[in-house]
């Protein structure tokens, strides 16, 4: 059978796998966003706290190996090629390879389930810089749509987050609280686009099929200047804010993102477990997706739908799954949006 793309592209934001990476890291991630040196520094030293390696590019190479095995039992059988926004391999250096093997046009996966400038459009336009910089013969790529409402990827995280409220002692379970975090954005940059409204989604299908009353949808990890408002409340302050109510056991679900990567590790694991054992919280934290079965078979699904082979568009819930190509004006940073998927 003849295909219409010849490759997929991964591509995710990348991170440092050395502390002599870390600094050059930061600086291509913050270049452009007036943060203060102070700042920079303070988040290097997360990195140093785990040798200056961000377990994202290995979460990388776990995923694509899941993808390929899946590949190449199922089908199609794609070449996998991987390039990055802010750390090796970058997006340039892969697109180049890319044409050198002949690759003519292919589809990206991005890992980021939500569409948002900073987690859709900026990749969009990470690409296209790629493509200008490769030249002639850079090959054409294809984004898959978003997946936020994709039984592939709530079923999963229901799954997490029953795992992690089985820790509670039973008698204690109905009166836990669940946290679901995503990483917070600027308010403006949240008003251009649907982050919100699909976050609110997969927190509302989860607890839907957990028949879970007592949830919040919370923000973690942001970085801009303290004048500049982004959304809220923020996890360390909810956590607090749950303790004066009486609450002893909290689950906190990192719904935005599908690994355990940095923001995971340091402002979870280590910031806000430290936070509940100060204020004496009994806190969880469930899985990210990661490489789960379904997930992968899902990322399988969506190339179908591309290709022409699957027919069936599968998504939970109100919104109904998303759209193939991106409007000319969908994500804008700072610009409230006229569409809402």
């Amino acid at each position: 059978m003849s295909f219409p793309y010849d490759a997929l592209l991964v591509v995710s934001f990348g991170g440092p796998e050395g502390m002599d990476e870390v600094i050059p890291f930061l600086q291509n991630v913050l270049r452009g966003r007036n943060i203060p040196e102070p700042r920079m520094r303070e988040v290097a030293h997360h990195y140093e706290l785990f040798g200056g390696v961000s377990p994202l590019n290995g979460q990388n190479r776990a995923l694509i190996a899941a993808l390929r095995a899946e590949l190449e039992t199922s089908g199609p059988n794609l070449p996998i090629y991987w390039g990055n926004r802010n750390c090796a391999p970058l997006l340039p250096d892969t697109l180049q390879q890319m044409k050198q093997d002949g690759i003519q046009r292919a589809l990206a996966f991005f890992t980021s389930a939500y569409s948002s400038y900073s987690g859709c459009r900026q990749y969009r336009e990470d690409i296209q810089k790629a493509q200008a910089a490769v030249g002639t013969g850079a090959p054409e790529v294809d984004k898959l749509r978003v997946f936020y409402n994709h039984p592939g990827f709530i079923e999963p995280t229901v799954e997490n987050v029953q795992r992690a409220l089985e820790q509670i002692p039973q008698e204690q379970r109905a009166r836990a609280r669940v946290a679901f975090t995503a990483h917070s954005i600027p308010k403006a940059m949240a008003a251009g686009c649907a982050y919100e409204d699909q976050l609110r989604e997969v927190c509302r299908l989860v607890a839907e099929n957990l028949s879970l009353q007592n949830w919040n949808l919370v923000y973690q990890s942001r970085s801009g200047p303290l004048a500049q408002p982004w959304l809220e409340p923020d996890i360390l302050k909810h956590l607090s804010d749950l303790k004066t109510e009486g609450i002893a056991d909290v689950v906190i679900a990192p719904v935005g993102f599908i690994s355990d990567h940095m923001e995971v590790l340091y402002d979870l694991d280590t910031e806000a477990r430290q936070h509940c054992e100060e204020i004496g919280l009994n806190m969880i934290r469930a899985a990210t997706v990661g490489t789960h079965p379904s997930f992968i078979r899902m990322i399988r699904e969506l190339i179908l739908e591309r290709i022409g082979t699957e027919t069936t568009r599968r998504s939970l819930g109100t919104y109904g799954p998303s759209h193939d190509v991106c409007p000319v004006d969908c994500c804008l940073p700072g610009r409230p949006r006229h569409l809402e998927h």
